[in-house]
């Protein structure tokens, strides 16, 4: 930056070097203080500064005064010495000359010739005592302790230790880190605990008082397996919460043989508490056929009654008071879903459905061809059925899912579909709600998706299953059933008519 010169009779402004006026207090210019500028010395150093050239000898006695000078009084201790040789001082301050250091902040000699300390007038620090580190992850020193408080803190145990030595925050109930939280220790009384700051308490709206997290619901991903049978249900990647259900179980036929059910049940998401239907719906179909399995009723029937037990517990929702989402001032129509169940027993196998979930046969050794068992009770199947349309046309419209059977209260009339088949070679059933067969529609998509180990590890088959959904889009919520079919062959066809 370019400078102004100096004026020859007016002193300037040490910061900007602006021209100063007799009796000013601050500079026009740049509005630096003027009275905090000591005036300059009019002497010149007696000391040959940062090393600029030989001093010039004293030749004086050291006690004799000089002629007209005022008598200076002794120098203090540490004070420099006449030709002393200061190091570079680095740095300036506003006037632009070295800011002033005292002799004992540099390194050298004292007037007695022995090296200056490195600081004079300090004390010895104390050795660090040892750190405490508490949940928030900072150090405070350890207040020392007398030998008598040392054997009373190892008397006392660990626990007593630990909790004396927990750091300031945790003696004013603050949170603490989730990453070093005892969830165990902190879990609040009659709640359940945040899985974010581990801390809070969850409200019932879902949510912790503590950090303000929404909390995972149960049914965000549900996993069941049963030997014979396995199941998995996932919320997906784009709704807010999991609207289908299923159930799993295996009973005994009165002559002892096993018998294994999986019902899978889809709520229908333009209905209110369409997780409710489907769960109760789910509940109430499983309970139906073990009871009616147990008894020695045919799987076929006892599909057909389960059903109808299901319809009925979903319209029982209707009547009932509204559940945790209930909206007085909403708009509340009768809560429905869709259903479908197989049932694997005495070599038969048993499918029933009302919706447009589906059942799935897909042979083990893939040598004969995968099969769609069920039919959808959907527009475009209609459409398909009465041969207005072809399937690709159909199900590619955008009236494609729209459901014509479900089960519900203001559904137009139960018909409950039941068919009976006696495969020829073991296999797979797969069961599942249209979040898995949007992605695999045709039975051999499904096959291709299905592991070839299926039939020895369902519940892994269920997995890979439910990934090939969500790795497809996940737009819908994901729920499979898989039973494994290892009886032995005895023969093909359908045993009894769809009705």
């Amino acid at each position: 930056m370019s400078q102004k010169p100096k004026s020859a009779q007016l002193p300037t402004c040490p910061s900007c070097e602006e021209p100063l006026e007799s009796g000013d207090l601050f500079c026009g210019a740049c509005g630096y203080d003027l009275s905090v500028v000591p005036p300059r010395p009019d002497d010149r150093p007696t000391l040959v500064m940062n090393g600029l050239g030989p001093a010039v000898p004293d030749t004086r006695a050291p006690d004799t005064p000089v002629a007209g000078a005022p008598v200076a009084s002794a120098p203090a201790a540490g004070a420099p010495a006449a030709g002393v040789e200061w190091p570079t001082v680095s740095g300036t301050d506003s006037s632009g000359t070295p800011p002033p250091q005292l002799p004992e902040e540099l390194p050298g000699l004292e007037s007695s010739g022995s090296r200056l300390p490195a600081h004079p007038g300090d004390f010895e620090l104390p050795a660090p005592s040892a750190l405490i580190r508490d949940s928030s992850a900072r150090d405070y020193a350890a207040p020392e302790s007398t030998p008598a408080e040392n054997t009373a803190q190892e008397s006392a145990g660990p626990e007593r230790a630990g909790s004396e030595s927990a750091g300031p925050e945790s003696t004013h109930g603050k949170a603490t880190d989730p990453r070093t939280a005892d969830p165990g220790a902190a879990l609040p009384a009659g709640g359940k605990l945040c899985v974010a700051c581990r801390a809070g308490r969850v409200d019932t709206d879902g949510y912790c008082e503590n950090c303000g997290h929404a909390q995972p619901r149960e049914r965000d991903h549900v996993e069941q397996e049963l030997g014979a049978v396995a199941a998995v249900s996932d919320r997906g990647l784009r709704h807010h919460r999991n609207e289908d259900a299923f159930a799993v179980a295996s009973a005994a036929l009165p002559d002892g043989s096993p018998a294994v059910v999986a019902v899978v049940c889809d709520g229908v998401s333009s209905a209110t508490r369409p997780d409710e239907a489907s769960a109760a719906a789910a509940g109430a179909a499983n309970e139906s056929l073990l009871a009616a399995l147990e008894r020695g009723t045919h799987p076929q029937q006892s599909m057909h009654d389960a059903i109808v037990v299901a319809a009925e517990a979903v319209n029982a929702l209707a009547t009932a008071p509204g559940g945790r989402d209930h909206d007085p001032h909403r708009h509340q129509n009768a809560p429905a879903c869709t259903i479908v169940g197989a049932v694997v027993a005495s070599g038969l196998l048993v499918v029933g459905w009302v919706g447009d979930s589906r059942v799935y046969w897909v042979p083990d050794d893939r040598g004969g061809p995968p099969a769609r068992l069920t039919e959808d009770d959907s527009w475009a199947a209609q459409m398909v059925a009465a041969g207005l349309m072809n399937e690709a046309e159909a199900y590619a419209d955008a009236r494609a899912h729209a459901i014509t059977g479900w089960l519900g209260a203001d559904a137009y009339e139960l018909e409950p579909h039941t068919a009976s088949f006696k495969p020829d070679r073991p296999g797979v059933v797969v069961v599942c709600t249209d979040g898995l067969w949007n992605y695999a529609e045709g039975a051999d998509e499904m096959a291709r998706a299905l592991p070839a180990d299926a039939a020895r590890r369902p519940l892994h088959a269920a997995q890979v299953l439910v990934g090939h959904a969500l790795d497809g889009g996940g737009h819908d919520n994901v729920t499979v059933a898989v039973l494994p079919f290892a009886l032995p062959s005895q023969g093909a066809g359908s045993a009894y008519s769809s009705t």
